[in-house]
């Protein structure tokens, strides 16, 4: 199993990005992706969630109404667009896979995890 993440950057308050999270070596169907952030001197936190076999989701609600999680199936991605960025939003991302397939929100729930891409936003 393998997850790889993109798209992070630097980026102005109010502008957006989308992250990317490519896997290999295991079927959507039969795992939750579910992205993560953790700020320097800071927990990390769920951001967000997805569950192809129930179709759901879910987002935190410090970035409910800005980011939003979605999949293609066809390249085995996920992905976390994120409009209207804060500087608070600021940290390395993670995307994360749980072997449970229903919507998992806590990191002690996920099996396998990418290396991270940062994402900076300034004000």
């Amino acid at each position: 199993v393998q997850l790889v993440e993109s798209g992070g950057g630097l980026v102005q308050a109010g502008g957006s990005l989308r992250l990317s999270c490519a896997g290999s070596g295991f079927t959507f169907d039969d795992y939750a992706i579910g992205w993560f952030r953790q700020a320097p001197g800071k927990e990390r936190e769920g951001v967000s969630c997805i569950s192809r076999r129930d179709s759901t989701t879910w987002v935190a609600a410090s970035v409910k109404g800005r980011f939003t999680i979605s999949m293609d199936n066809t390249k085995n991605t996920v992905y976390l667009q994120m409009n209207n960025l804060k500087p608070e939003d600021t940290a390395l991302y993670y995307c994360a896979g749980s072997r449970t397939w229903a919507i998992r929100t806590y990191s002690r729930e996920y099996d396998y995890w990418g290396q991270g891409t940062q994402v900076t936003v300034s004000s």
